[in-house]
């Protein structure tokens, strides 16, 4: 059986993704940089523990691994790190993020992956996992898709990673696709959308999707929306913010992403998917997709979800449906 390592296994959603693969019965062991928390983990799921940073030279840390399962954000911090450790040791690379940096840079890695015969498959998580799949299903329903436009609902409050993430995403700056390239879009302008409830306010964000809905789909113009309520993006000092919300305040938020296609001839089409919370949703796709490239479904090189698994993946995880609007 080849082996999982989740690293970053101690935090909010690490820590539910480790007995997500433990209640599967997949072969994992768990890593990151506390011993101490590690140690205590290990001893709840009665698995192994590497304790180790993300460093160049750190390759001797992942013998016997197959897959790395990133947890550890921002992922500005970890991610090529790991990429390039993976690379040397020959070890798929799976992550969360939505840090459109990281897919820019798996993006330019991914000839070197796949020589090295490793896959670089950032963002099986909400997002892109639902967006990109999303995409893919709205682009069949017109002919010859020309632009996208995705827009996600952040409902409820923010894990302390997240929103750490997200402070990445906001200095990253505002892109967009335009004819196949990433352009900076400074002046971008809100739009609005309809989740369901009337059309809301979104402000345009550079989410990973501008490079996945591109390899995905196939669309040369891609535009990224978000609608925040209530206190979904904290301000203030970030470090302490809490772990993550509630399991019942995640029970009370399920997450809404809408994608509208146009194409050639002028037609437009629009979807929504909804699932789960997107806390209760990564930890279920992300250990999902390890489990399914552990049993051989990977391609080397850069990938993305939808791609890689079909874009029928993000409904495979309960409680996911597609509406066509």
């Amino acid at each position: 059986m080849k082996k999982l390592l989740i690293y970053g296994a101690t935090g909010y959603t690490g820590r539910m993704a480790a007995e997500r693969a433990k209640a599967l019965g997949l072969d994992f062991e768990i890593a990151g940089r506390n011993q101490q928390r590690l140690t205590a983990l290990a001893e709840q799921l009665g698995v192994p523990l590497r304790v180790f940073e993300a460093f160049d030279g750190a390759a001797k840390a992942l013998a016997d691994i197959d897959v790395l399962l990133n947890f550890a954000g921002p992922f500005a911090k970890t991610a090529e790190l790991l990429m390039r450790v993976c690379l040397e040791a020959g070890v798929d690379y799976l992550d969360i993020t939505a840090e459109i940096n990281v897919y820019r840079l798996a993006e330019r890695l991914g000839a070197e992956a796949a020589e090295a015969g490793v896959m670089l498959l950032p963002g099986v998580g909400w997002d892109v996992v639902p967006t990109d799949c999303l995409a893919v299903h709205v682009a069949q329903r017109v002919h010859e898709p020309q632009s996208l436009k995705v827009a996600l609902q952040v409902p409820g409050s923010m894990s302390r990673g997240s929103a750490m993430s997200v402070s990445e995403i906001i200095g990253a700056g505002l892109m967009a696709r335009v004819d196949g390239h990433l352009v900076p879009i400074p002046d971008a302008q809100p739009q609005e959308f309809d989740f369901g409830e009337g059309l809301v306010p979104c402000a345009p964000l550079s989410f990973g999707d501008l490079v996945t809905g591109w390899h995905s789909a196939g669309i040369p113009n891609i535009a990224m929306f978000v609608h925040v309520s209530g206190d979904a993006f904290p301000e203030g000092d970030l470090s302490q913010l809490p772990d993550g919300p509630t399991a019942e305040h995640r029970d009370a938020h399920r997450a809404r992403a809408v994608a509208e296609v146009t194409g050639a001839d002028g037609t437009v089409a629009r979807s929504m998917i909804e699932t789960v919370n997107g806390y209760s949703y990564t930890p279920l796709a992300a250990v999902e997709a390890a489990r399914r490239v552990l049993e051989g479904e990977r391609r080397p090189g850069f990938e993305t979800p939808a791609r890689m698994f079909g874009g029928k993946f993000a409904e495979t995880i309960e409680g996911t449906t597609i509406t066509d609007l």
